[in-house]
């Protein structure tokens, strides 16, 4: 209590990066921000040295379903794409869903990202269509979106369910894309993807199940279109897809 009788509370200077309003909260996001848009360029200068090697490099490092050739692909597919117009489709997404999952902390981002790649580029693998190759970050962007839906569950705190409502309002149509269509897109990539990004929200969760609680009663110990070649022909997403493309001929 302070002298004139008004009750004193702590300033919301510093303090946890997981508190809702505290500097140290707006400073993870704008971390978190600034780290994922400097992403997007290195996606563009992958996707040019493709087109400048007659997509040599989606050809021989994307996922090829049940060839043991292809199964490389579950590392670096997702840092591939068809096209330009590809990238693009997927840059305002990534930044967007991988700003809220970076600023859960550095760790829990790397943790969870491994873990979404995995499952989804083996799952790929298993049940992808056959004489494809399957490029593109979207499973991972599915895993992501999957991951903030879960933590909000499973967290149960009132930021966390806020985030997953507000992603749920952005992009919960993109459920859609994890039923088979179409369109010449990996819907197995985006399915496992998702899969991927609730398993890791309940792997990694940081406490376990209880009530919701307020924001400023968390304690302190909580944490926080063608290819180059034409002989391989893409049919270019309207959106952030994961491309399937026609084997590479021997």
């Amino acid at each position: 209590m302070s002298s004139d009788g008004a009750a004193a509370h702590p300033s919301p200077l510093g303090g946890d990066p997981n508190s809702f309003g505290t500097d140290a909260f707006y400073a993870a996001i704008g971390r978190a921000f600034v780290t994922m848009c400097a992403v997007v360029p290195v996606l563009f200068l992958i996707e040019l040295i493709d087109t400048l090697t007659g997509s040599w490099l989606d050809h021989n490092a994307g996922i090829e379903p049940r060839h043991l050739r292809g199964l490389d692909g579950v590392l670096f597919a997702p840092f591939l794409h068809a096209s330009f117009a590809h990238v693009t489709a997927n840059s305002v997404p990534l930044i967007l869903l991988g700003t809220f999952v970076l600023a859960a902390g550095t760790r829990w981002f790397l943790l969870a990202t491994a873990v979404i790649a995995l499952v989804s580029g083996v799952g790929t693998w298993l049940f992808g269509s056959s004489n494809t190759v399957v490029v593109g970050a979207s499973g991972v962007i599915l895993g992501y979106l999957g991951a903030l839906l879960t933590r909000g569950i499973v967290e149960r705190t009132w930021w966390n369910v806020a985030v997953g409502l507000l992603i749920a309002l952005l992009y919960g149509w993109q459920v859609v894309t994890l039923v088979p269509t179409a369109k010449q897109v990996s819907w197995q990539a985006h399915l496992f993807g998702f899969l991927g990004g609730v398993l890791a929200a309940v792997l990694l969760r940081t406490r376990p199940l209880r009530p919701l609680r307020p924001w400023h009663r968390q304690s302190e110990g909580d944490s926080a279109g063608t290819s180059a070649d034409p002989h391989h022909t893409v049919v270019l997403p309207t959106s952030q897809d994961t491309v399937l493309l026609p084997p590479e001929s021997s």
